[in-house]
């Protein structure tokens, strides 16, 4: 007997919906069916930064290090970032790139674990938390920020909203608090689907506690790894069809 495809409704930047859709079928299989609905979508910006001398750059996103990569600035060769995917992407982009490989409190642990020599420049979106500004400066790291991109709202597929409607088992992966928060005002009134979510931290679970959850996992660490880790324990859970 075949076994029937769960749908997992992919809500992150396209860049990041495509790739996750294709991590989710190289380990999945056809366990999963990848329903990509981008809800934010990036917009660069060109800011203002000072005239001063980098000893490095500081990227908590891949939106991030594109922004910087569109400014057309001469920046610092190192740069520390929040994370391996986004370390990934800034040596992409041809920077010496480290990553914390955690969240915004580790980037900032590592970063003071081994000082740069000099003033480092943030470069971030919009929408961000955790501080990192003030936690730098606080901490004796002189610190500038630059935002290089907005996250800008984007309509659910018709083919999400149907899902929502239908009476599945529903696995939502969500990243980030802003994309949860998105989501919660994009899904329709009524949720008829049965929601399994995978959620990147607490903080991101918080921000959809409201929803008639069937089941929850949060991710051990906050990477792409241990978010497919969750969506498999999801998968494991779900009912025989």
């Amino acid at each position: 007997m075949a076994t029937q495809s769960a749908p997992v409704l992919i809500t992150r930047p396209r860049d990041e919906a495509e790739a996750l859709a294709k991590a989710l079928t190289a380990r999945f299989g056809a366990r999963v069916r990848p329903v990509v609905t981008p809800l934010i979508a990036p917009r660069f910006l060109t800011p203002l930064i000072p005239d001063l001398p980098y000893a490095a750059a500081v990227f908590t996103s891949a939106q991030a290090v594109e922004g910087a990569r569109l400014l057309h600035r001469k920046l610092p060769e190192l740069a520390w970032c929040v994370g391996r995917k986004t370390a990934a992407v800034a040596r992409a982009a041809g920077f010496d790139a480290r990553s914390a490989d955690g969240d915004v409190h580790a980037l900032t642990t590592a970063i003071l674990e081994r000082p740069p020599g000099g003033r480092v420049l943030y470069l971030r979106g919009v929408n961000t938390h955790g501080n990192l500004l003030e936690k730098l400066n606080s901490s004796g790291i002189a610190a500038d920020e630059a935002i290089v991109y907005a996250q800008e709202p984007q309509a659910m597929s018709p083919e999400a909203a149907s899902f929502l409607s239908s009476d599945v088992d529903l696995i939502v992966p969500l990243f980030s608090s802003r994309t949860a928060t998105l989501f919660r005002s994009a899904a329709p009134p009524v949720i008829v689907a049965r929601l399994h979510l995978a959620a990147m931290s607490a903080a991101v679970a918080a921000a959809v506690a409201d929803l008639p959850l069937s089941a929850k996992v949060i991710a051990r660490h906050p990477d792409l790894d241990n978010m497919l880790d969750a969506v498999e324990t999801l998968l494991a859970d779900l009912p025989a069809p």
